[in-house]
């Protein structure tokens, strides 16, 4: 009988953007897979229906987001009869709230192997009691797992310095990431054709040099600073920022404000085809306060764009500082400015070329499968020692 392993996230897009190519390989591999996840009825879901129809089995469970001690308990529960019904081999969960529901009733339900696939720190970017609670209910996770993988090195090593979890207990597969880069998709073979379609489309000169944006639009992810630093420059360089307005209030008012009337920014909703837009921009930003690993620097890298970033955890892993991107600290007021005016000048195409290798050489989706499948035999073969 084929091991049954059991994949726990709080949406249908936790799926769609990270593991669907590494569940597909497993299955086709020999393990009978199931995924959990919210029914919220979005596109997401529709396109993880259709591309593991068949495949894999999909089992909706309602797991409310933000933290509420007693909304937890029917997300608990109803986990908890399901993996007793199903008695997997291996339960895996991601993202912070799936991975408490799940650690706990996987713990009461008596699963062996509890793996929590750590995608970041959600704690790190709130203040006051809030984060004292996400912090121990992040080591009340690691508590009830077996084992946990870190998608960087960099918080691998920050977990366990801020007594998260015990460091023996966690590894990173390979060189980390959610899922590495799909080669095929974010293939540099068509960036100029991309480069040049997607120009044409927003009304861009080939010449012109782009800043560009990819991820939600909020405070954690440095808007503020981003928007502030590129409109502080005068050196006739472009912004484009894509994402989705969250309505957040930690977004500055007139910032945006002034962002949204600049002839010199577009903004534009998330799209599929983010790798046409990564080809189109020269540099993409990521001036985040927190991040798990960093995919959008590697997802453009795949492309020959190389990267500017917060020098912290996860972002760390990504990026060669000077080869294949720009580190910057948010303790240096003029950090940002500073590193996207030296990118301007800099040997762009030994940067791009340099990017595209980083990621062939650490980051290739399909070897990283492959190292995710010898990780989840290795567990399972421990489990019968």
């Amino acid at each position: 009988m084929n091991k049954k392993i059991c994949y726990v996230v709080t949406i249908p897009l936790t799926i769609r953007a990270f593991f669907i190519p590494q569940i597909k390989y497993l299955s086709e591999s020999g393990f009978d897979v199931t995924v959990v996840c919210s029914c919220d009825g979005s596109t997401d879901q529709k396109i993880i229906e259709n591309e593991l129809n068949g495949i894999v089995r999909l089992h909706y469970i309602d797991m409310p987001r933000g933290f509420s001690p007693i909304a937890s308990i029917k997300p608990i529960c109803t986990l908890k009869h399901f993996f007793q019904k199903e008695k997997f081999d291996l339960i895996q969960y991601s993202t912070p709230n799936a991975s408490f529901y799940a650690a706990t009733a996987a713990f009461l339900s008596g699963c062996r192997l509890r793996n929590y696939h750590l995608m970041g720190f959600r704690y790190l970017g709130e203040k006051g009691v809030y984060k004292t609670v996400l912090k121990l209910m992040e080591k009340l996770t690691c508590s009830l797992s077996t084992s946990i993988e870190c998608v960087s090195k960099s918080n691998l090593e920050l977990g366990a310095k801020q007594k998260v979890f015990d460091k023996k207990k966690a590894v990173v597969v390979w060189n980390g990431s959610s899922g590495g880069v799909d080669l095929n998709r974010f293939n540099i073979d068509n960036r100029r054709k991309w480069r040049e379609e997607m120009r044409t489309r927003f009304g861009y000169k080939k010449t012109d040099f782009i800043f560009g944006f990819v991820g939600r639009i909020t405070r954690d992810k440095g808007i503020n600073e981003l928007i502030e630093a590129f409109l502080s420059l005068d050196n006739g360089t472009k912004l484009f920022i894509m994402g989705n307005n969250e309505d957040d209030s930690s977004v500055n008012s007139e910032l945006w404000k002034e962002a949204v009337n600049s002839p010199d920014v577009i903004i534009h909703k998330s799209s599929n085809e983010v790798e046409k837009y990564y080809a189109m921009i020269d540099v993409l930003v990521l001036p985040s306060y927190r991040e798990g690993f960093g995919n959008v620097i590697i997802e453009a890298a795949a492309l020959g764009t190389p990267a500017i970033a917060t020098d912290i955890p996860g972002p760390r892993d990504c990026i060669i500082n000077g080869k294949t991107g720009l580190f910057f600290s948010l303790d240096e007021k003029d950090g940002l400015a500073a590193s996207m005016n030296k990118i301007v000048s800099a040997d762009y195409t030994e940067m791009s070329g340099n990017a595209r290798k980083f990621v062939e050489d650490n980051f290739d989706g399909s070897l990283l499968c492959k190292k995710i499948f010898e990780r989840k035999t290795l567990l399972l073969k421990d489990q019968l020692k």
